[in-house]
């Protein structure tokens, strides 16, 4: 690639980091209220990317529906997950919640290639495109940017704005201080659960506009979230979001000087300088 072709793709990935952020914000949110490490994040992604691709292909409902589908069934999905898979386990040592979740993973991936197979699907839907002085953005990009900048703000709305919202993040400070002002911290912490399922899954919906997937897809979404949550501090969603815009632009601008195959060597790169140099993130840990 020549250098031409920096900006162009800069700005493409600066618009995928947002989508990259929106997936990363539902994992910290998690981590940041009950310290639980979720490792069943990369396939709920995929499930949000089928969500759209059934509802699609069999109603022919607009993915942008779908979307709104996906973000419902994944508030629902992540309760569900909460109460069989980690309430029981809530207070014990992390390694217990980390295999719990490992555990919900497989089970994900396992059904999710039974019935899908492991045959590429795509979303076929083209909204057009923009351009001038040679960069062309797609329109696709360009509502999947709008939509995650309203699913950020909208979480924010909900954790500063809303009455449940002050009793997550007071379940988050301190559950027991919580729990004798008459929270029912066993609520939250499900309800808390069921939003960063829905981030993902929102996430997942929107890629599967922008690239074709797999159940297996959702691997690699998941550890750039991981990476996203270590550089912008763990359980802090605004680290989140910058985060994730800033990992989009690094491989936006990265694949103009080397090749795509290298990409994830860099951000695995990333991930240990930061946990080395600054293990809080770029913004600190739980704001």
């Amino acid at each position: 690639m020549s250098v031409d072709a920096l900006v162009p793709s800069a700005i493409d990935g600066l618009m995928l980091g947002f989508v990259y952020g929106l997936a990363a914000m539902g994992l910290t949110l998690i981590f940041g209220v009950m310290r639980v490490i979720n490792l069943s994040h990369g396939p709920v992604i995929a499930l949000g990317m089928f969500v759209v691709y059934v509802l699609f292909t069999g109603a022919g409902v607009n993915p942008y529906l779908g979307l709104i589908a996906a973000a419902g069934l994944g508030i629902l999905f992540g309760v569900a997950i909460y109460f069989v898979a980690v309430d029981r386990i809530i207070n014990a040592p992390e390694l217990t919640t980390l295999l719990a979740t490992y555990s919900v993973n497989l089970m994900i991936v396992g059904v999710a290639t039974s019935v899908f197979t492991t045959t590429p699907r795509a979303v076929d839907i083209s909204l057009g495109s923009v351009g001038g002085s040679g960069v062309t953005i797609l329109g696709t990009h360009a509502v999947a940017v709008a939509i995650a900048i309203a699913g950020a703000a909208l979480l924010y709305a909900i954790l500063f704005r809303t009455r449940i919202g002050k009793s997550i993040r007071a379940v988050a400070n301190n559950r027991a201080a919580a729990e004798l002002m008459g929270i029912d911290s066993r609520r939250v912490l499900a309800l808390s659960f069921g939003i960063g399922t829905s981030l993902a899954m929102t996430s997942g919906a929107l890629l599967s506009t922008l690239f074709s997937f797999t159940p297996l897809s959702g691997a690699t979404y998941e550890v750039k979230s991981f990476v996203i949550v270590v550089l912008g501090g763990l359980g802090n969603p605004t680290g989140a979001l910058v985060g994730g815009i800033v990992l989009g632009l690094l491989e936006g601008v990265s694949t103009v000087f080397i090749p795509v195959s290298w990409v994830p060597v860099l951000e695995y790169v990333i991930f240990i300088a930061i946990l080395l140099v600054r293990p809080t993130g770029l913004l600190g840990a739980r704001a």
